[in-house]
């Protein structure tokens, strides 16, 4: 087998959304007009995603202009912050742990595509911000990505791999500068 068996590949044809027609067509209204617009309240949104099967904890603030693919695949921790214009392209599922910061423009990408497959096959996982984690504005972090508890994806980089709890990473592909110390 290739190297990309960790992720779930799928034919184009036999992917799953997680959700009816009906649902997704409703959470494309709810997204557009309440996420992906200049409506400001938290607590609103909150709902909205519980609402549609998202587990949502306290204290959570999503700017304007963000845009999430399937709540039904998301679970946000207590006291996150989600920057305006932050695209959860949650093909697969996303965890958010506690007091995690994404930073504007940032993309958490779960899918992508075979370019060995002449039908450019489906390729999805998950991904993981644990507890503390800090996601630098236009970061990328993809699929099958967990970053470890209190790590820091800096401005415009991109997470292909894991990365590790308490450390600073830079760059495409993204490399660890420096330890994160928290005083």
């Amino acid at each position: 087998m290739s190297k990309t068996t960790q992720l779930d590949t799928f034919n184009n044809s036999h992917f799953k959304t997680g959700a009816p027609v009906l649902k997704r067509v409703f959470w494309y209204i709810v997204n557009t007009l309440f996420f992906n617009s200049f409506i400001h309240s938290y607590a609103l949104k909150s709902f909205f995603l519980r609402l549609f099967g998202a587990k949502v904890g306290k204290g959570v603030l999503i700017k304007p202009h963000v845009n999430i693919k399937y709540p039904w695949k998301l679970e946000i921790g207590n006291h996150v912050w989600i920057g305006e214009e932050v695209w959860i392209d949650n093909l697969d599922y996303v965890k958010i742990g506690d007091n995690v910061c994404i930073s504007q423009g940032a993309l958490l990408l779960c899918g992508n595509h075979s370019f060995t497959s002449p039908q450019f096959d489906l390729m999805t996982g998950p991904i993981v911000l644990e507890e503390g984690v800090w996601i630098g504005a236009k970061s990328l972090v993809g699929p099958n990505v967990t970053c470890g508890s209190h790590s820091v994806l800096s401005v415009m980089s991109v997470a292909s791999k894991n990365l590790e709890p308490y450390k600073i990473y830079r760059g495409n592909p993204a490399q660890v500068v420096k330890d994160r110390i928290i005083k």
